[in-house]
C-alpha cells in the first residue's frame, strides 16, 4: 500500500500551505484554502468571515449574517505538477430566526488516475483516488456583538481499494472530525474584530491498521480584522491570521538522558532494542500525542519535550543510541567504543550529525517558527468592487507567496478572482481561483 501511494503523497505536501504539518498529520485535503476571496488576500479571513464561506473559515460568522446564501468554487488544482487534479467547493447558509444560521460546506478533490504496483514494482494497472468531506455548521450570538460557531464534519477518504503484498485493508477511510470557533465584532475598537478557531479535533486516521495511524491535523488560528477606513463608499480592511498547528510531534529521542532511545517496555521492563520506552516508561521512538494531549503539548514538543535527538545515520536510518563517533583526523567519523557518560564518548554519529547536546539547541524560537503568517488587505468601493492584495509566510514550509484578488458583486450576485504568485517551479505559484458567490 505505502508503494502504490508513493505519488499520492507526494502531491499531498503541495496540496495545503502548511506544509510543515505533512509528515505529522492526515486529511490534508482539509487545510485547501476555498474561495478566490480568500485567495487573493493572503488566505487570511477568520476575523472575516462574512459569507458563505465562514462555514469553512469561522463558522462563528454565521451568526451575523441574515437571508441565505450559496458560493460554489472550483480549481484546476496544481496543472503544472498534475493533469487531472480538481478540487470542487460549495457552501451554504440560512438564517432562522430566534435560532440562529445554519450553513455547510461539502469538498470533493478528485486525485486523478494512480499507478498500482505490487512490492517489485511491477506494474498492475490503474486506479482512481478522491476525498470527500460533507460539514453542518452553527452560529449563535452569545451576545450582541459575539458569537460562537460549531462545525460537525463526516469526512472519506479513498486512496486505493486495496493493500500491497503482504499488508491488509484499504486504501479507504471514513471518519469525523469538529470545528470549534469564535468570532467578536467591536474588541477594543469599533474598527477592531476577533476571531479564533481550532479546526479538525478528531480521532486518529487509519488506512491499514493503528500502527500506520496518524492525526487529524487539528490547527489553531488567531485573525484580526481592523477597518482603517469605513466610510459609505470607500472602506479598507487590514487582516492577519495566524496558524498553528496542534499536533506534537517527535522524532527518536533520548528522553531520560541515557543515551539510548527506548530500550524498554512501557511498565520499565527491560527488552533490549526493540524497546519503545525508557525505564521511566516515557516513549522514546518517534510518535505523536493524541489529540486530548497535543492540543497542549504543540506549543512544548519543539523545546521544552523530549531531549537528544538520535539523527539518521549513512544509511538513513537511526541506530538506537546518542552520538558515539568523532571524527578523526582525516575528517571521517569512527566509533569511540567507549561507555556512555566516559568524556572520550563522541557527540555525534556517523553521518557527523551531532547528537549529544542536541536537545539543549533547541528553544521556543522553534515553535515561532512553525508559526504560518496570513497579511491580507481588501479595500471596497461601495459595494460593488473591491481590489485585494496579501501574503502567505510559511517559514518552516519555506512559502512566501503574495497574492492578488478582485471583486465584483451585481445585485445577489458575487464574482472573485484571485491569483497566486511564488518562485518559479513552486506548485502553488500561478495558481488562479475563481468563485461564484449567489444572497437570496
Amino acid at each position: 500500500m505505502r508503494r502504490q501511494l508513493t505519488s499520492i503523497l507526494v502531491v499531498l505536501t503541495v496540496l495545503t500551505s502548511n506544509l510543515s504539518a505533512v509528515s505529522e498529520a492526515g486529511a490534508l485535503f482539509l487545510l485547501i484554502s476555498p474561495g478566490a476571496r480568500a485567495g487573493g488576500m493572503g488566505e487570511a479571513q477568520v476575523a472575516v468571515a462574512n459569507d458563505a464561506y465562514a462555514s469553512y473559515w469561522n463558522p462563528a460568522g454565521l451568526a451575523f449574517l441574515q437571508k441565505s446564501e450559496i458560493a460554489l468554487m472550483h480549481v484546476n488544482w496544481l496543472p503544472n505538477l498534475v493533469s487531472d487534479m480538481y478540487y470542487e467547493f460549495m457552501a451554504f447558509r440560512h438564517h432562522v430566526p430566534d435560532l440562529g444560521t445554519l450553513g455547510g460546506h461539502i469538498i470533493f478533490l478528485n486525485l486523478g488516475e494512480q499507478t498500482r504496483t505490487d512490492e517489485q514494482g511491477e506494474n498492475l494497472g490503474t486506479f482512481t483516488s478522491f476525498m470527500f468531506a460533507a460539514t453542518g455548521s452553527y452560529g449563535a450570538f452569545i451576545s450582541r456583538n459575539t458569537a460562537i460557531g460549531l462545525n460537525v464534519k463526516l469526512l472519506h477518504q479513498k486512496l486505493a481499494e486495496i493493500g500491497a503484498g503482504a499488508e491488509k485493508g484499504k486504501g479507504v477511510t471514513t471518519d469525523f472530525a469538529f470545528d470549534f470557533a469564535f468570532l467578536k465584532r467591536s474588541l477594543w475598537s469599533s474598527r477592531v474584530d476577533l476571531g479564533m478557531t481550532v479546526t479538525n479535533v478528531g480521532p486518529r486516521i487509519s488506512f491499514i491498521d493503528e500502527a500506520q495511524a496518524d492525526p487529524m491535523p487539528t490547527n489553531f488560528t488567531l485573525g484580526l480584522n481592523y477597518r482603517l477606513v469605513d466610510t459609505e463608499f470607500n472602506k479598507l480592511n487590514l487582516v492577519i491570521d495566524i496558524d498553528k498547528m496542534l499536533v506534537a510531534s517527535y522524532p527518536d529521542m533520548d528522553w531520560d538522558s541515557d543515551g539510548r532511545v527506548g530500550y524498554f517496555e512501557k511498565d520499565g521492563t527491560y527488552i533490549g532494542p526493540s524497546g519503545e520506552y525508557n525505564e521511566k516508561g516515557q516513549r522514546e521512538v518517534a510518535h505523536t500525542d493524541p489529540i486530548y494531549l497535543g492540543i497542549f503539548t504543540s506549543w512544548l514538543d519543539d523545546w521544552i519535550l523530549g531531549g537528544d535527538i538520535d539523527r539518521p545515520g549513512k544509511n538513513g536510518t537511526t541506530d538506537g543510541k546518542i552520538g558515539g563517533y568523532t571524527e578523526d583526523g582525516d575528517g571521517n567519523m569512527v566509533a569511540t567504543n567507549v561507555e556512555w557518560g566516559n568524556a572520550a564518548y563522541g557527540k555525534y554519529n556517523n553521518a557527523g550529525q551531532l547528537e549529544v547536546g542536541s536537545g539543549k539547541q533547541r528553544s521556543f524560537h522553534s515553535e515561532l517558527d512553525e508559526l504560518v503568517i496570513n497579511l491580507g488587505a481588501e479595500y471596497w468601493y461601495s459595494k460593488y468592487f473591491a481590489l485585494r492584495a496579501g501574503y502567505y509566510y510559511d517559514k518552516i514550509g519555506k512559502i512566501s507567496n503574495p497574492t492578488f484578488g478582485i471583486g465584483l458583486r451585481v445585485g445577489r450576485y458575487g464574482f472573485d478572482a484571485g491569483f497566486t504568485l511564488g518562485e518559479p517551479g513552486h506548485p502553488l505559484t500561478n495558481t488562479m481561483r475563481f468563485s461564484l458567490n449567489m444572497e437570496f
